[in-house]
């Protein structure tokens, strides 16, 4: 094209959250405008920022930067060329440069760096992007060297249960097996979560190339990725990614011409919570029933098919590849105590500002519900925030000042679990919470033991009976929950019903008057 005819860049993402608020039709709209009005654009369906009350949130490339407008509907496509748009114009919905956006320049994308930048689909991208130069280091690196690398980050497992990650891979490494297996627990189906999702739809590359250093490190030539049911978007990605990744070499036999090999697959959950449990899932990919295994022996010495298995949450594979590209100490300068690096938090429920928040450990709660979330979404005063999924405690206003750190939370009783956080407003009513608790594991529970079997429908029925009872029997009612709940926390098989106690309790004790007169004398 001549200087006087430039083709312009547009961005339209592609991400789910953005389908779901008409970004097809937006980017179709934008390609139909510029070839009625002969303007030569560039559309690139790039994936999310994480600002979901902007989406769709259309870019456009200029000599400055990026400018951001947003959220972008179809009536307002011509607007946008009348008022310049592709040259950066003033617009009602101009938002400026994106990197100068608060919600994001305050943040510290390590794990989602390239998140909303590329495409996700262009291996190019990726690799202009500092792609792979992960996998190209590990290459070069002895496989001890490798899991010394991510036991040196200070990485702990960002699925929950925060168990070091580099602990889990020295274990595989070191048994002997003429098979291992790599599987990414990608099930996310705790309530107010997505970076899962975001990362499979937004950076599937980055995935890929976790896994494969994981292989690499543990001996293991072939991996799996458990995808729930419902992130069909997710899904496709990845194949897409993994037939690139393979036809450039990065996966298969001999990678990069080295003597290492490495397979992945994508395998569909069937939408069952528990499936999200390590053994629930393996069973769930040996094609059997989704129900939870004793332990030990533990899945790193009999994993899938009876094999060392090395188990990561997406997030936790999908920081390795920065871990290894600019080196441990890079990775472990970020975070505070035993928490290191970052931790990629999903803002949900009723918030204004809902979305991704990457940051290091150490801010507060209050910061990310006030500075990033922008308070609820009712203008009312938030009330309770439920963080680390459906079996996270439900925290008061009082806590708010609590550092986001897998100890600091521990010790109010809080956990950090995926990074999920969930508001709500002074309108809800806990009692109703934390009978859902008891009513989720009742529906979710595989079945295998009794405490969580019986003991959430029992809970269920507990609840409901303090609160329609007078005052007296509420009180014996509420003992009789404790009890129950105790005997979920020390009797249960995993943690689906060891942790059901924790958003009940928690309600129980920060929100007594929401239970009646029993429990607010109780609490007295």
């Amino acid at each position: 094209m001549s200087a006087l005819n430039p083709v312009v860049t547009v961005y339209v993402p592609r991400d789910s959250t953005a389908l779901a608020l008409g970004a097809d039709q937006v980017a179709a709209d934008i390609t139909e405008q510029a070839r009625q009005r002969g303007v030569n654009i560039k559309l690139i369906r790039n994936g999310s920022r994480g600002m979901f009350w902007l989406e769709p949130l259309v870019e456009v490339a200029t000599a400055e930067g990026r400018i951001a407008y947003g959220p972008v509907e179809t009536e307002d496509v011509a607007g946008l060329f009348d008022a310049d748009f592709l040259n950066g114009g003033q617009h009602r919905l101009a938002l400026g440069l994106v990197e100068e956006i608060p919600y994001l320049k305050k943040q510290e994308r390590l794990t989602f760096a390239r998140v909303g930048i590329t495409d996700p689909l262009s291996l190019e991208d990726y690799l202009a992007h500092e792609g792979y130069a992960g996998l190209r280091r590990a290459l070069d690196m002895s496989s001890e060297a490798v899991v010394q690398e991510v036991l040196d980050s200070g990485l702990r497992g960002r699925g929950g249960a925060a168990f070091p990650t580099g602990i889990k891979w020295k274990t595989v490494a070191a048994t002997q097996a003429a098979q291992k297996y790599i599987v990414c627990n990608a099930d996310e189906g705790d309530s107010g979560t997505f970076s899962d999702r975001m990362v499979m739809e937004d950076d599937p590359f980055m995935l890929i190339e976790g896994m494969t250093i994981a292989a690499l490190a543990v001996g293991a030539s072939h991996g799996y990725i458990y995808v729930r049911s419902e992130y069909p978007h997710a899904i496709a990605a990845l194949n897409h990614a993994i037939v690139s990744a393979s036809n450039a070499n990065y996966l298969g036999e001999n990678i990069l011409g080295s003597h290492s090999s490495f397979h992945l697959e994508v395998r569909k959950g069937a939408g069952a919570y528990i499936c999200g449990e390590e053994t629930a899932l393996l069973e769930s990919l040996e094609g059997k029933r989704g129900v939870v295994r004793a332990k030990p022996p533990l899945p790193a010495i009999e994993g899938l098919f009876g094999k060392p298995t090395v188990i990561n949450n997406v997030i936790s594979l999908a920081s390795v590849p920065v871990i290894l590209a600019r080196g441990a100490a890079f990775y472990k300068n970020y975070g505070m105590g035993r928490s290191l690096g970052t931790l990629p938090m999903q803002l949900a429920g009723n918030i204004r500002h809902g979305g991704l928040v990457e940051k290091a450990f150490g801010v507060t709660l209050r910061e990310l519900l006030i500075d990033f979330g922008g308070g609820t979404a009712s203008g009312k005063p938030i009330r309770a925030v439920q963080v680390g999924g459906p079996l996270g405690p439900y925290l008061p206003p009082s806590l708010f000042d609590t550092k986001l750190d897998y100890e600091a939370m521990a010790a109010v009783g809080g956990m950090l679990g995926h990074g999920g956080i969930v508001v709500f407003d002074d309108s809800v009513d806990m009692a109703k919470q934390a009978r859902y608790a008891m009513e989720f594991c009742a529906s979710e529970s595989c079945g295998k033991c009794t405490p969580c079997r019986i003991g959430s429908t029992r809970g269920v029925e507990v609840i409901d009976k303090i609160v329609a009872g007078e005052p007296r029997q509420a009180v014996v009612q509420i003992k009789l929950l404790r009890d129950l709940c105790d005997t979920m926390v020390n009797g249960s098989l995993c943690a689906m019903g060891s942790m059901t106690p924790l958003p009940v309790l928690s309600a129980l004790d920060h929100f007594p008057e929401d239970f009646g007169d029993g429990a607010l004398n109780q609490a007295a």
